[in-house]
């Protein structure tokens, strides 16, 4: 449809991984079944978090927001790969992409500001345990929630507002999914704004929120150095070792992603690292968090009727 010198798409093609034919059907498979752990394990990880009266913790609550995070970021994009990756006609009509986009980066950009919210609140639960119940009560801990989605969501509409007013000359997307930077390369021409706007946005959801991470981190690696018994600093580095973990996939696949030089060469290894970054990272998330703690196992035991909760100290 066109409209003086500007055209706009009804609909995109996504080439997504349509190069690699027979690698298809081997990412149908991958795809779905990380897709369905990723439900099942953050879908349980919230549901053991309401029920379970030990894990109302503010740890636990910022948890729970992670996983519903996980789950709307993968659900914003990966059925539609799913269905692609089975389909002869890789389309997705102009609306329909847009909602993609806009999800996706309010999800990604809320996860970056909260997991800079949870390293704080480690970094307060290790450093200032007595006063720890009284700096993260319930009031704080919805209100710093609260920031990191609106925080994302505000960012996210800013950049695809501005996507938008972009003019774009072709409609076949060299991606699976209608990922904001594989858009912008069918613009007619380069907009500064755009590029400023995305860089801003860029340092301000990654670079900023990982120098609070690291200093966080400082502090809580040196009071852990400074405990005499050995079970309280194996303990310290239990509920701090999930996290960083999780920091540092994340990270580093959004850093490669969106802090890096365009180049039409790196393409293909753009999208196994969104593939990675969309489908690997949440489905990983809930095995990482519950992997060494007890408190997750024994929830998970007593929501399947199969043992009592652990008797376990009060969370750190």
């Amino acid at each position: 449809m066109k409209g003086g010198n500007l055209t706009v798409w009804s609909f995109f093609f996504l080439e997504g991984f349509s190069r690699y034919p027979k690698l298809e059907i081997v990412l149908f498979v991958f795809s779905l079944v990380m897709y369905l752990i990723t439900l099942l394990g953050n879908s349980t990880l919230i549901l053991i978090t309401v029920l379970d009266s030990r894990l109302q913790t503010p740890m636990y609550f910022f948890l729970g927001n992670l996983s519903f995070m996980d789950i709307c970021y993968t659900s914003a994009s990966i059925p539609t790969l799913l269905v692609n990756l089975l389909s002869s006609q890789k389309t997705i009509v102009f609306s329909g992409c847009m909602v993609q986009m806009y999800l996706s980066l309010a999800m990604g950009s809320t996860e970056c500001v909260l997991l800079a919210v949870m390293a704080y609140d480690r970094y307060v639960a290790i450093c200032h345990p007595l006063r720890y119940p009284i700096i993260m009560n319930r009031q704080v801990c919805v209100q710093m929630a609260t920031v990191s989605w609106v925080t994302g969501c505000v960012t996210a509409l800013l950049e695809t507002s501005f996507a938008l007013r972009v003019p774009l000359c072709r409609n076949l997307i060299d991606h699976f999914t209608c990922e904001i930077l594989a858009v912008l390369k069918l613009a007619c021409t380069s907009s500064l704004l755009m590029d400023m706007i995305m860089l801003v946005v860029s340092v301000l959801l990654l670079p900023i929120p990982m120098l609070l991470i690291c200093i966080s981190y400082v502090f809580i690696l040196s009071t852990i150095l400074r405990i005499s018994s050995a079970e309280g600093r194996n303990k310290a580095f239990s509920t701090c070792g999930a996290h960083l973990t999780v920091v540092i996939l994340y990270f580093g696949a959004a850093l490669s992603m969106y802090l890096k030089p365009s180049s039409s060469s790196s393409q293909e290894v753009d999208k196994i690292i969104s593939l990675l970054y969309g489908v690997l990272t949440p489905m990983l998330n809930p095995i990482i968090y519950s992997l060494r703690n007890k408190e997750v196992k024994g929830a998970v035991r007593k929501v399947l009727g199969q043992t009592p909760l652990y008797q376990t100290h009060e969370n750190l």
